[in-house]
């Protein structure tokens, strides 16, 4: 099966046959493995990847603040997040400054590269999400994006999964025909 385009239509979904489409748990991680993919493609170029890119994004838009406040804001772990930063700053694209008010804080500052570096990134990563997102209108886009974020942010207030859980397995390929309903003649 080839590369799905623009024209191509998407199979019709049966609601009222409640099949495996139409649960948030299916849709979820198999949109979250596609934006992934494209999205990782797309920040190839920032030293740690997505995670250097909400880097620059969050001390670009946000006021400075230390590298362990960063790792808790954006989910790092505090040792990965050194290495995110270590290759940021290599590159050119960060600096570490002391805190004015506690000089033992460093806090992590843009450069005028790591400006640079986001906006081709941010529209590299636009245009990934472009082709994720091309069966819906622009509008619908943006209210996708809207939703989401209100979730995401009611979904900080949950508990994250117990350490040890086992792997995410391979997901399955979307088949809605499979749970059509029958047609009555």
């Amino acid at each position: 099966m080839g590369a799905m385009t623009e024209a191509d239509p998407l199979p019709d979904i049966d609601w009222s046959a409640q099949g495996i489409e139409t649960e948030l748990g299916w849709a979820l991680p198999v949109t979250y493995r596609a934006f992934s993919q494209v999205a990782t493609a797309a920040v190839a170029d920032v030293p740690g990847g997505p995670r250097g890119y909400q880097v620059l994004v969050a001390i670009t838009t946000e006021s400075p603040s230390s590298q362990l406040a960063l790792a808790h804001r954006l989910g790092i772990d505090k040792t990965q997040m050194t290495y995110v930063i270590d290759g940021l700053e290599a590159g050119g694209f960060v600096e570490r400054r002391p805190d004015a008010r506690d000089r033992r804080v460093r806090q992590v500052h843009p450069t005028d590269a790591g400006r640079a570096l986001l906006s081709t990134a941010r529209e590299g990563l636009r245009d990934a999400e472009c082709v994720l997102l091309r069966h819906l209108a622009g509008d619908e886009q943006t209210q996708l994006r809207r939703l989401l974020a209100r979730v995401a942010l009611g979904a900080g207030d949950i508990e994250a999964a117990a350490d040890g859980a086992p792997p995410t397995p391979a997901l399955p390929a979307a088949a809605p025909e499979r749970s059509r309903r029958p047609s009555r003649d």
